[in-house]
């Protein structure tokens, strides 16, 4: 991949360049002994502010995860709640298997705002994105996926 495509796919937050690893020496010293190596003796490829992602990136993320996963898990509650009066303080009797049917299919559409809430938010801090963030998500999730067959091929 040449460098310029490189950097149009990389993400908005992910650090500029990669740092090398300092060449491994060939030969080994015969009379020196070695020192144990530390976890505190070895620098960590990147930082943690190089690698966090920024701020406004994350309350974006939250406020859309917020929306997506707590109106259908919101749903979800009221619909027992609705279910449970109907059934005690007036004369019509739900199906308990519709009740529960919806009441799964709005959890599941819980668990999938998670998803879409992250992948949907912009993850460029300087743009907000739309309301709705479809092209967010068409472009987050082909980043991602582009993340997984890389790595599937280096651990092929």
């Amino acid at each position: 991949m040449p460098a310029e495509e490189s950097e149009r796919e990389r993400l908005p937050f992910e650090p500029n360049k990669k740092r090398q690893k300092p060449p491994k020496t060939q030969t080994k010293p015969v009379a020196t002994p070695q020192k144990p190596s530390n976890q505190a003796d070895r620098k960590p490829p990147y930082t943690k502010e190089e690698i966090a992602i920024p701020k406004v990136v994350s309350q974006r993320m939250v406020r859309r995860v917020a929306a997506f996963c707590g109106l259908p898990t919101t749903l979800g509650i009221s619909t027992l709640i609705v279910s449970y009066l109907l059934a005690t303080y007036s004369d019509i009797k739900l199906a308990p298997i519709a009740v529960l049917l919806v009441n799964m299919g709005l959890f599941g559409l819980g668990v999938l705002g998670i998803t879409y809430g992250v992948l949907s938010a912009s993850w460029d801090e300087e743009r907000a994105g739309s309301l709705l963030g479809f092209g967010e998500f068409g472009t987050n999730w082909g980043r991602m996926v582009a993340v997984w067959r890389e790595t599937r091929q280096k651990n092929s």
